[in-house]
């Protein structure tokens, strides 16, 4: 078959339909890569045997074909594939450790043909974090003979826009990188890693990019995921895109030089996995939160999970994560369990910048629709009581005066807006268990909301 016969459509003029055809004519073609060309091939058809066999790719996109009076209409049928890794490695930043070299390298013989030539790396750094990491990240390549660039920015959620992804993009411009095999290397928390990866995902349509987290939050939360975004017209990540990184390299002796408030602050997305789908990271998070805090996630035992607290935590809220995350990346179905406590909190996180940090605004509005649960007999009183007893152990707020009824139902109304005229609110119905609801009144929620109010107003943020 001819290779211009993909674009071969039958003549149709004015309203007169095709010689031979039907008034409605339906193909589905294979699209089939011969040498260097594609072409198409009916569906119902065999492959010509002109063909050998070891010159065929086979694509599981297809292309349909509807020819009717007035014209003709194709529709792609693309499957988009995306492999990602996230490991989790020790002495990330000690020469001997390649893994942010060639971590992301799949193939050992691909790993040869990089080794051939000079490697070339754009690191994009949290300011702090470049001031504490900063040499060891430039002995690291110096070592390895890479021809490197950090560029250290002041990553925060004031400045997590547009111009800071402009300016990212302009620095990878006159750097100059191989879009396919020299990956773009984000160093930093959660507003870093998000920036990096949408000036990457705009950067030549796309260009490969790794995470390196260096908060708790970062750490099981922005890095394992596929989205990135900044912030617009005071709307939190009211532009993004869906490019997952090509890795995540995890190395948790990163956390220990964060600020107490910065480990709260990751444990509050942590509780919400363990809320949501598993009861028993909950009793690990009640059972070892003050140990957690203190320890900063720092721990000898590196390799058995089940005697390790720190691990074993950290393990499950990426599991329970890339769970609920990988069969949805591009978020088609609006029913995420991993959206409770982001239904109010970014009204209430870009009201209060910068004195409200991420986890907590979450956990305020887990805390409150802890309450709806209860109101609408979905938990027990002792439930949402160890689960405010434990954010409170987790020295995650639990309530802030600034959350008014007001502001509830203005975050409600967007989320019914932007989410396919749904409420689509994730509930817990147990300890470790949920479920989307919809039908979630008004009347509940000023219950909810009075209750909550009453019961934990004096320990308002």
């Amino acid at each position: 078959m001819p290779a211009g016969e993909l674009f071969t459509v039958p003549p149709v003029r004015g309203g007169t339909k095709p010689e031979g055809s039907s008034r409605n004519k339906q193909k589905e073609y294979q699209l089939v890569r011969v040498k260097n060309t594609w072409c198409r091939v009916e569906c119902r058809q065999e492959m010509p045997t002109t063909w050998e066999e070891d010159q065929v790719i086979v694509s599981q996109a297809k292309i349909g074909e509807q020819v009717t009076e007035s014209g003709v209409s194709w529709v792609v049928k693309a499957p988009i594939y995306f492999c990602y890794k996230v490991i989790e490695t020790q002495n990330l930043l000690n020469p001997s450790n390649k893994t942010l070299l060639y971590g992301h390298v799949s193939d050992p013989e691909e790993i040869d043909e990089y080794q051939k030539k000079t490697q070339k790396r754009f690191v994009v750094m949290d300011a702090t974090v470049e001031q504490i990491y900063g040499s060891k990240v430039r002995k690291y390549f110096e070592a390895h003979n890479v021809v490197y660039k950090i560029l250290a920015l002041e990553t925060t959620e004031e400045t997590k826009s547009m111009d800071i992804v402009l300016h990212i993009l302009e620095e990878v411009h006159k750097f100059s990188l191989d879009r396919r095999t020299e990956p773009i290397i984000a160093i930093g928390g959660g507003v870093c890693l998000d920036a990096v990866g949408l000036a990457a995902s705009l950067y030549r349509r796309r260009t490969p990019y790794i995470r390196v987290p260096t908060t708790l939050l970062s750490y099981v939360d922005a890095s394992v995921g596929a989205k990135n975004g900044v912030n617009f017209c005071n709307c939190k990540n009211k532009l993004g895109s869906y490019t997952p990184p090509i890795a995540t390299f995890l190395d948790r002796s990163f956390i220990q030089t964060i600020p107490r408030r910065h480990i709260s602050n990751g444990l509050g997305e942590i509780l919400k996995m363990a809320l949501m789908k598993h009861k028993g990271l909950f009793q690990i998070l009640e059972k070892h939160g003050k140990y957690l805090l203190d320890s900063k996630f720092q721990s000898t035992n590196v390799l058995d999970c089940n005697d390790d607290a720190a691990l074993k935590t950290t393990r499950l809220a990426i599991q329970t994560m890339l769970e609920e995350l990988a069969p949805n990346l591009w978020e088609d179905d609006l029913d995420r369990l991993v959206d409770y406590g982001h239904v109010i909190s970014p009204e209430l996180e870009m009201n209060l910048l910068p004195a409200l940090m991420h986890g907590e605004a979450v956990n305020i509005d887990m805390a409150f629709m802890t309450y709806v649960s209860h109101e609408i007999g979905l938990i027990t009183l002792e439930e949402r009581n160890r689960i405010v007893q434990c954010m409170q152990n987790l020295e995650l707020p639990v309530f802030h005066r600034d959350c008014s009824f007001q502001l509830i139902k203005k975050a409600l109304a967007e989320r019914f807006k932007h989410s396919g005229g749904k409420l689509r609110l994730s509930l817990s119905t147990g300890l470790g268990t949920a479920e989307i609801f919809n039908n979630v009144s008004e009347e509940t929620m000023m219950c909810a909301f009075a209750a909550w109010q009453e019961d934990l107003g004096e320990h308002s943020t």
